[in-house]
Parts: structure tokens; C-alpha cells; sequence
């Protein structure tokens, strides 16, 4: 297993803050800890099928690395500490270029960040005026779950290896 190295200081990549939303359009809560279910985080909007997106494009827990939002605040003067962003899990730590096709562990929790997550106008109209433009190349990852279990917020991330697809 390896760590990421956070900086020069090379801490591991932490799980800085969870969010969940009962239902689509609910305000996101953030909570200090949660379960990992089979479909997502317990108590989430699209663990319990309630997400805006639904079928194909439903995302079981979505995923944003805090460095982006430091620098969406400043750069777009966006209000993005509190969940605004609409992500479930925020990371500090993840290098950018591998938010995709990676298996993260978490304790005993395993995601795989599969596809970009792109903002939709669906989240500026629950937010705030220039939240998709902001968060365009910035708005994270889908994750599926392999294994359920614990979150909680300031544990450490680590990458597992993954098969290369051979050409």
C-alpha cells in the first residue's frame, strides 16, 4: 500500500470532511463520521436512490480534494467550506491526475474513484451564482464502493495497486 505524500513533509492524504443530504435538494450536513453501505453513505440522498441523478449517471459518493476548494474560495470568492460544493467526501492530499481509476482505502473501506464529476446547473441553483463555472475542472470524483465499513473525518488515505490494462 502506498501513501501519498501530502507535501514536502510527506504526510499522508487525509479525509478532511464528510457531507451528506438526505434527499436531492436537501442542504448537505457535514458529520464527523459515517457508514459505508453496499450503495454509498448511509444516510445520503443517493445511497437512498433519492440523489437528483439517478440510474447510469447516479454516483454512490462523490469525492473533491480540499485544494481545489482553497482555490476556488480564492480565486471565485465562493463560499465552498460549509458543502456548498455538494460532494460527499472532501480530501486534502489526493494528487489531481489521479482522481480516477484508483482503489482508495480508508481504514477498512474501499472506493474506486472511477469518473470525473463535473458541476451541473443543478447545483448552482441550489447554491450559489457561478458555482458550475468554478467548480468545471474542479468538481472531483465518482466513487463505487468495493468494501463498506467507517469513515471518519482525519483518517488517512492510501492508494492500493491496480491492474494496468494491458494495450
Amino acid at each position: 500500500m502506498r501513501l501519498w505524500p501530502r507535501s514536502i513533509d510527506k504526510k499522508p492524504a487525509t479525509l478532511e470532511a464528510i457531507f451528506l443530504a438526505p434527499e436531492a435538494g436537501a442542504p448537505v450536513v457535514a458529520v464527523a463520521e459515517a457508514e459505508v453501505g453496499e450503495a454509498g453513505l448511509v444516510g445520503d440522498r443517493y445511497a437512498a436512490q433519492q440523489g437528483f441523478w439517478r440510474g447510469p449517471d447516479a454516483c454512490p459518493i462523490t469525492l473533491i480534494r480540499a485544494e481545489d476548494l482553497d482555490l476556488i474560495q480564492r480565486r471565485h470568492h465562493l463560499a465552498v467550506t460549509a458543502g456548498e460544493h455538494r460532494r460527499n467526501l472532501v480530501v486534502r492530499g489526493l494528487p489531481s491526475g489521479e482522481l480516477t481509476d484508483s482503489v482508495l482505502a480508508l481504514g477498512d473501506v474501499r472506493l474506486r474513484l472511477t469518473v470525473p464529476r463535473p458541476p451541473c446547473l443543478h447545483l448552482e441553483r441550489l447554491t450559489q451564482r457561478g458555482m458550475a463555472r468554478a467548480l468545471r475542472k474542479r468538481g472531483g470524483a465518482c466513487a463505487r464502493v468495493i468494501q463498506p465499513g467507517s469513515l471518519h473525518a482525519g483518517m488517512a488515505i492510501h492508494k492500493e495497486p491496480t491492474e494496468r490494462k494491458s494495450p
